[in-house]
């Protein structure tokens, strides 16, 4: 999560484990000021990366706060890339303007950089923050809110019918629900290896969070007694005169194939007493939108999800393959990460790829945030182009790149951090 009001030019120093509550107290006032549960907040202290996390200090007040996971992403070809996940950032708002943001996200890239990781990457609170320091929106989620009370799933996959379903304790199978979403893990860009600690997000369930609503539930997908897919949800009963209008929630879902994945959509639509069924941060392809009998009913709507930065644009372009052949120079534009200025041939196709320092003339002009907007293959650099963000020197050159840079699924970030 993060947040920006800019501050002071005091400078950033490493997180020292007796200052955590002072520094997590000034990220979450931040926020709001509302405190979190004593679960929610063991979680992340535990999660915490002390060494990777930076406070500004105003004599003994914290002012500014920054931290980055240590995190490996899935890129286009499958590769597992490390990445620093941006996160926790916030500055007092009575240090506004004094610069301290900027200290802390030169200070970060500086250390990123000197730990070899070739990408940072965030979800932002405010989206016209991050734009300066190089990061651009590279993945984006679905929401929908379906009246399942007049949308009925109007086709399903072969197979559908094979699979068991049963209820189970969300912490007892939390276990089995991570050994299906890291089997999942190379299928798609955008999606994060997760750390051990990290399976606890998934059934952190405090009481604030449900709004009226149930504990947090869970069912199993089953094929031959092994488990294929689960969804974690709540469900809020509610009445009115004519009967019961209930609201299930989907937290999270995952599921190996087509027929598991279209058995728990068939479940949520089903239970007993609701008549809405809302899904937050859904990938864009998710295929209940093919399975629908009345799309206008489900209101999907996009919203942007994962910000992505390329720390080391020769590593980071080398380290995806290409879905078309691919040999392009651009010409990168970096103010503040200037070791990425300047150009680079890109050579690469579904294999792999090299990028080197080049002084051939360019062929495709842009900043380093147009290129992480691109990299993971959800956004195209023919649209960045329309949109003039993008500027074609050699003619043909764009559309070779755009056609290079797609990926076969588009990314989705599955949860924030």
């Amino acid at each position: 999560m993060t947040t920006d009001t800019t501050g002071s030019a005091a400078t950033p120093r490493v997180l020292r484990r007796d200052d955590w509550d002072k520094w997590y107290d000034t990220l979450i006032r931040a926020f709001g000021g509302v405190p979190e549960s004593a679960e929610e907040r063991e979680l992340w202290n535990a999660l915490t990366e002390y060494d990777r996390s930076l406070g500004v200090w105003d004599g003994d007040a914290c002012v500014g706060t920054a931290g980055a996971f240590s995190f490996r992403l899935t890129v286009p070809g499958g590769a597992s890339v490390p990445a620093a996940g941006v996160t926790m950032v916030s500055v007092a708002a009575t240090h506004r303007r004094r610069g301290v943001l900027t200290s802390m996200m030169r200070r970060q890239l500086d250390d990123v950089r000197s730990w070899g990781e070739p990408l940072a990457v965030l979800t932002a609170s405010e989206p016209a923050i991050y734009g300066r320091f190089g990061y651009g929106a590279a993945t984006f989620q679905l929401n929908a809110e379906i009246d399942t009370s007049r949308v009925r799933l109007a086709s399903l996959p072969a197979g559908t019918d094979d699979i068991r379903l049963r209820y189970a304790d969300p912490a007892e199978v939390v276990g089995v629900c991570e050994a299906v979403y890291a089997r999942l893990v190379p299928s798609r860009p955008g999606l994060l290896a997760r750390l051990p600690g990290w399976e606890r997000l998934g059934v952190l369930d405090p009481e604030s969070e449900r709004e009226g609503a149930s504990p947090l539930q869970c069912v199993l997908a089953e094929r031959d007694g092994e488990a294929v897919g689960y969804a974690r949800y709540r469900v809020k009963p509610g009445w009115e005169y004519t009967g019961a209008n209930g609201t299930v929630t989907l937290r999270d879902s995952a599921a190996l194939d087509s027929a598991a994945e279209a058995a728990l959509l068939r479940f949520l639509f089903g239970i007993d007493l609701t008549s809405t069924l809302v899904m937050r941060g859904r990938p864009v392809d998710d295929a209940w939108q093919y399975m629908v009998s009345d799309i206008r009913r489900c209101q999907p709507r996009l919203r942007d999800s994962l910000y992505v930065r390329l720390v080391d644009v020769g590593a980071a372009l080398e380290a995806r393959t290409y879905q078309a052949p691919v040999d392009v120079v651009f010409e990168a534009e970096d103010a503040f990460c200037p070791w990425n200025a300047g150009r680079w041939r890109l050579s690469g196709d579904a294999k792999g790829a090299s990028c080197v320092r080049t002084a051939d003339a360019a062929d495709v002009a842009l900043s380093v945030r147009e290129l992480g907007a691109a990299y993971l293959g959800g956004v195209s650099l023919a649209s960045l182009g329309a949109a003039g963000r993008v500027r074609e020197v050699r003619p043909g050159a764009l559309a070779e790149a755009s056609l290079g840079f797609g990926a076969a699924v588009p990314p989705w970030l599955p949860h924030g951090f």
